[in-house]
């Protein structure tokens, strides 16, 4: 008998295993991304403190197609704006167990490309 693991499952146990190095400190938090099908989000996050110190996504940037590679890049210029508002300059970057390609990648380097360092 075969036990079938969904995609999402791989996913998440890649995710653990990333988060088991990673970790945000008040210093150099943390920014985590995720994925779905029709939209794109990330959060600074404080993981000592447990806080969510600025966060951005599709949903909130109220793009009419928020699954494709430009409104990633939207989304990576917006989080380095609140992560500038918050006087938050280096962060530590967690993909979420996804692949650092397409938008993931658009993401990153949008930030990047705004001042954020990671």
């Amino acid at each position: 008998m075969i036990n079938k693991v969904s995609r999402n499952e791989m996913r998440k146990i890649r995710h653990s295993r990333v988060r088991s190095k990673i970790v945000g400190t008040p210093a150099v938090p943390r920014l985590c991304v995720y994925r779905s099908n029709k939209n794109i989000g990330a959060q600074i996050i404080d993981d000592e403190n447990g806080i969510t110190l600025a966060s951005a996504s599709t949903l909130t940037l109220k793009l009419e197609k928020g699954g494709n590679i430009e409104a990633a890049k939207k989304v990576g210029e917006a989080i380095a704006e609140a992560s500038k508002k918050a006087g938050i300059t280096k962060v530590v970057f967690d993909r979420g167990g996804y692949l650092y390609h397409g938008r993931v990648e658009a993401l990153a380097e949008a930030a990047r490309s705004k001042g954020l360092e990671f």
